[in-house]
């Protein structure tokens, strides 16, 4: 497995709705997902700083960015672009993290 880890942020005073709207997620986007080999996918908000932190494994670096095509996908970034900083695309702005340590 390939462990990610990236940075995002949610807009203030939408950290309740943030939560709420991944209780659960759609499930046609869970399927999505563990088609394209997601596995261990967590969010945590830092609620001081309404920074989000999250963390996956994938199987395979295509298939992980192949996600982003999908029609899933992007209605969910859609959909979620009211409460948090988005790209013109929709896409969430996410900062990829480098792990400069790991114990199994």
């Amino acid at each position: 497995m390939i462990r990610k880890a990236f940075v995002m942020a949610v807009h203030a005073g939408q950290e309740t709705e943030y939560e709420r709207r991944h209780r659960p997620i759609w499930p046609e986007l869970e399927k999505v997902l563990k088609a394209h080999g997601v596995h261990n996918y967590s969010i945590f908000l830092h609620a001081e700083t309404r920074q989000l932190f999250g963390y996956v494994e994938i199987e395979d670096e295509a298939r992980w960015a192949a996600i982003a095509a999908t029609p899933e996908c992007r209605r969910w970034w859609k959909h979620m672009g009211d409460i948090m900083p988005a790209n013109p695309d929709n896409s969430p702005v996410s900062l990829g993290l480098r792990e400069v340590f790991h114990l199994d």
